[in-house]
């Protein structure tokens, strides 16, 4: 708000302290030369007074007039010559101050033609009226041609010759009443200080005044729409203040008429007014935008439609863009400048940069497709090109989708919107669909009849729906037969199907376990090379015999050896029990012959022993694996 307050300020000033001075550049200036006597021939001269066109003549008059320069306004009338111009430009600017109203400066015409599409002849052309009393007297224009064959603009002797008669009847104004005697005759910028108080007293009543009766006019409507339509109102109280200037700008022109504010600052003020009520207008406009798009994008949210919020947002952005700049070259015109060469400027700027940015704005086109024709949406798992993820983003340049690594893939927009896209979270119901092996030794009638059965079995399953249901035999394998099962089941998401699908899956296996068949399962077949075979049998075979012959000769021998020594302490054992029976407790922990009590002795032949049957049964296990030729191996899918 102090921003639009400051703007608004400097445009007062701008357009009280610089009037629009219409004149004429001469033609040396416009680098016209003495010798193209051709081109001035075809080519009207430009008028000193710069009455070239009616918006001219009438800005040109005004500024005349600021400068109580009446003989120079003068010029801007057409006056006949037996007249006293001056009494003239007096008269008329008293009925001008009396009751006098110019319309806009951009609804005056700016063409040297005129505006030709009137009611008017095409040599005039209405700028206004001067309404006093009941009289109404419009104001003229009309195209006068000198005598050296110059056209110009003055304001008509019909016009000027009413005014004499519209006069008789005016009264003082409230300005010349009620100012104070110390104000007579002092100017500021220009203009009477008594206009330029009463004035801005205006202003300043008038707004004040306005925005009251805008606030009460807006909590009276929050109090009554909800009663009426039941919702609440949907304009924020953020529209107060711009309505208000909008407002005060359209009733001001009329309360300074009717108040007797000179038209000399009138004028200014009125083109001051119309900047105002513009940026207000601008400013109420933004307020209705944002207004729409904040409801536009609570509905995307409460109907789940997260996509169309960046959309939204660069929608806002745009309308408020060619708003402002909409409002910027009205302002500009109101302010007197010439934007035709500003706005060629701007266009020849924007197809620049539209071919600049056709990448960028192809994503922008494409982000506003995939709105709109919304073949996914955020939170949709979904397959691309050679990708496949949920989207989790659908920006205005790009959307991103994350993958099942829990990557994420970023897909431009334009590309994305042409790609063909398969949405799995839009599918109404799941397919089952899955395939038994039945071995072939199974008897015929037994598959047909469980055929059947699965089928009606199918059918008539809680979890599948009547969309298709069949049970039949797919294919005729040399090792199988191939039953197909295809059914559809309802189901909100993949995790419910899977459930729902765990289930299907125990109840045809129990139903299957009912009858005499085997599940047949996939084979695998190793060949191996016969002569490569045969050459390790061979060698297997001699290591084996060598192997043997040396485990035998060395067992034979601590066999031998056991045999001896048990031999020998059997005969001691007994001479000791001849000679003595008490020392029979003792001869048993005496040592051998070797050295070596007996029970280790026999302990060691075992354990020998035992590693040679353990070499042997590794070796025979080897060798029985070699002389294979082949061999299948049956593993489950």
């Amino acid at each position: 708000m102090p921003f639009i307050v400051i703007t608004l300020l400097l445009a007062m000033l701008l357009s009280v302290a610089l009037p629009n001075n219409a004149y004429a550049a001469e033609s040396g200036a416009l680098g016209v030369s003495e010798s193209s006597s051709e081109e001035s021939a075809e080519s009207p001269r430009p008028d000193s007074f710069g009455r070239d066109t009616p918006r001219h003549t009438v800005q040109g008059f005004i500024s005349a007039l600021s400068e109580n320069d009446y003989l120079l306004a003068s010029n801007y009338l057409n006056v006949p010559k037996s007249d006293n111009p001056t009494t003239i430009v007096r008269q008329f600017k008293q009925a001008l101050d009396a009751g006098g109203r110019f319309q806009p400066d951009l609804q005056i015409s700016n063409e040297s033609e005129g505006n030709l599409t009137d009611q008017l002849p095409s040599q005039q052309e209405n700028v206004g009226v001067i309404s006093i009393g009941e009289k109404d007297v419009s104001l003229i224009l009309e195209r006068v041609v000198s005598d050296r064959g110059e056209k110009y603009w003055q304001f008509s002797s019909d016009t000027l010759s009413s005014i004499p008669e519209v006069i008789e009847n005016t009264e003082p104004t409230l300005v010349s009443r009620y100012t104070i005697d110390s104000l007579e005759g002092k100017k500021l910028f220009g203009y009477q200080l008594a206009d330029l108080v009463a004035a801005l007293t205006m202003v300043v009543s008038s707004f004040i005044l306005t925005y009251i009766g805008v606030w009460l006019l807006y909590h009276l409507l929050r109090i009554v729409y909800p009663r009426l339509r039941g919702t609440p109102l949907p304009l924020p109280n953020k529209v107060i203040l711009p309505l208000s200037v909008v407002v005060m700008a359209l009733i001001l022109s009329e309360v300074m008429v009717y108040a007797g504010v000179s038209v000399t600052l009138r004028e200014p003020v009125n083109r001051f007014t119309d900047i105002a009520s513009w940026v207000a207008l601008t400013w109420l406009l933004l307020r209705v935008i944002d207004a729409i798009f904040t409801r536009a994008v609570n509905l995307s949210y409460k109907k789940n439609y997260t996509e169309r919020v960046s959309i939204l947002g660069l929608l806002r952005k745009v309308v408020k863009a060619l708003l402002l700049i909409f409002a910027v070259i009205v302002i500009f015109g109101n302010l007197g400048f010439d934007l035709t060469t500003g706005i060629a400027a701007l266009g020849v700027g924007g197809l620049a940069l539209a071919l600049g940015a056709q990448k960028t704005i192809e994503n922008l086109v494409g982000s506003v497709v995939v709105v709109a024709d919304s073949p996914v949406r955020i939170g949709d798992y979904c397959k691309f090109g050679t990708y496949e993820g949920t989207v989790i983003d659908i920006g205005i340049r790009s959307s991103r989708v994350r993958t099942l690594s829990r990557t994420i893939v970023t897909v431009p927009n334009g590309d994305f919107s042409s790609m063909q896209i398969e949405n799995f979270t839009s599918r109404d119901m799941f397919r089952f669909c899955h395939l038994l092996y039945l071995k072939r030794t199974a008897d015929l009638n037994v598959v047909f009849k469980m055929v059947n059965d699965l089928d009606k079995f199918i059918k008539e399953h809680d979890l599948t729906n009547q969309e298709w249901n069949q049970v039949n035999i797919l294919e005729l394998r040399q090792d199988c037969y191939v039953v197909q099962l295809q059914a559809y089941v309802n189901a909100v998401g993949i995790i419910e199907f899977y459930d729902k699908q765990n289930t299907l899956f125990i109840d045809v296996l129990k139903k299957v376990s009912e009858y005499k068949v085997e599940h047949a399962l996939p084979t695998q077949q190793l060949i191996v090379n016969q002569t490569e075979l045969d050459h390790h049998m061979e060698n297997s075979t001699a290591e084996t015999e060598e192997d043997g012959s040396d485990h035998n000769s060395s067992t034979n021998n601590d066999e031998a050896n056991i045999s001896i020594e048990n031999d020998n302490n059997h005969n001691n054992i007994d001479m000791t029990k001849n000679e003595d029976e008490k020392d029979s407790d003792k001869s048993d922990d005496k040592p051998s012959q070797h050295g070596f009590p007996l029970a280790t002795v026999s302990r060691r032949g075992a354990l020998k022993a035992l590693k040679h049957k353990s070499h042997m049964l590794r070796k025979s296990k080897f060798k029985h694996a070699k002389s294979k030729f082949g061999f299948s191996i049956w593993n489950q899918p």
